[in-house]
């Protein structure tokens, strides 16, 4: 174990990966077939190191892998000499030096987690409070696919353990509604269900619409309209008997309120890479607990590593559901680390392993980084 005084940052490296999935993946904004993602090393001065990631997806995430490796570059004199133990302080740096940059702040952040936990022996959960839970559940996905695919799809996750489902749904069509009524018929009162429309519906249709998919007992409805439209949520919320909840527009601390304030939502969603790290998504979780609402964790695509992060933060917090959406190894062909995450019965197991838990693999960051990067 280091001594505090040995603690200042010597380098950071940030990189790219490309990544393939196991197979193209069809959401709201298109398809996906291959995760860029956003590595950053922090090393300190005696050649400790800690890693981060962020996993941007089009058409959700506002900036590409690479702006946010540039951001990261930007930030990187910033933090050069600094204490790698003060998150706090980097953090407050950061943001001194960069407006927004929230994804390149959460992939420094999380690397200075992963190097603080390193150097006293203790894993991130310990670090935010200490975990109130063992094991994390995770949620499965269906796609925008077709209502029997759907059905087929939803059967092979129940077989292989999983008990919560999120069904996407473009559009007030009624081939949206054939798809989470075939789901419902194949996994009975076996799963839950949660359907996300991705902003794709407008206001006068959301109301008229969701209750139409009332019948199928789902656990909640996610951003139905533009995520600047909180007003327009609350009118929703105030509709429907599903449960609502906002995901796109929880940009922040101030978002969050407004959510709050007006009644928009009964859960929020909050990621690690969205909100800018660990420590301002710990302190979102805690203000929608405190306000009464409950919360769910995960962004659908990323990497062992990011994975952790936020299965960290989920295992911090009795207000955070079961259904994980931090899923995103399972889509993947390949990974960073020596030991990728497992995570095909659907439960991530917590472990007391120093940081984040896991190895990078320099081999394989070599294997997946692009031409000329």
């Amino acid at each position: 174990m280091l001594s505090p005084q040995t603690m200042r940052i010597a380098a950071i490296d940030p990189l790219v990966v490309h990544v393939p999935l196991r197979a193209p993946v069809q959401g709201v904004h298109g398809e996906t077939t291959v995760q860029q993602s956003v590595l950053v090393r922090v090393t300190e001065a005696d050649g400790l190191e800690g890693w981060g990631d962020v996993d941007p997806t089009p058409g959700y995430s506002l900036a590409s892998a690479v702006e946010i490796r540039d951001d990261v570059s930007r930030l990187v004199p910033t933090l050069l000499g600094e204490d790698a133990l003060n998150v706090h302080r980097a953090l407050a740096a950061m943001d001194a030096a960069l407006d927004g940059a929230f994804e390149a702040k959460a992939a420094l952040e999380m690397a200075l987690w992963d190097l603080k936990g390193r150097a006293l022996g203790v894993p991130v959960h310990s670090l935010l409070g200490g975990r109130v839970k063992d094991a994390i559940t995770l949620n499965a996905w269906i796609g925008a696919v077709a209502p029997e695919r759907a059905a087929r799809e939803a059967t092979e996750w129940l077989r292989r353990g999983f008990r919560t489902a999120k069904i996407k749904v473009a559009g007030a069509t009624d081939e949206g509604v054939a798809r989470v009524a075939a789901v419902r018929e194949a996994v009975g009162d076996r799963m839950a269900l949660r359907v996300d429309f991705n902003e794709s519906l407008a206001l006068d249709q959301a109301v008229p619409f969701i209750r139409r998919l009332e019948p199928f007992g789902l656990t909640l409805v996610e951003q139905p309209v533009p995520r600047n439209d909180i007003p327009g949520l609350a009118a929703i919320r105030r509709g429907i008997a599903i449960p609502l909840m906002a995901d796109e527009s929880v940009t922040g601390p101030a978002s969050l309120i407004e959510i709050i304030r007006r009644e928009a939502a009964d859960l929020v969603k909050v990621k690690a890479m969205k909100q800018g790290g660990l420590a301002r998504t710990h302190a979102m979780i805690e203000c929608a607990a405190a306000a009464g609402l409950r919360v769910v964790i995960g962004h659908g695509f990323g990497l062992t590593l990011s994975t952790l992060a936020e299965a960290a933060l989920a295992a911090a917090h009795a207000a955070v559901i079961d259904g994980c959406e931090a899923v995103g190894p399972l889509k993947m062909a390949g990974d960073v680390v020596t030991e990728p995450l497992k995570l095909d019965a659907g439960v991530i197991e917590l472990t007391d392993a120093p940081g984040l838990g896991a190895t990078v693999d320099p081999d394989a960051i070599k294997r997946y980084q692009p031409a000329g990067a």
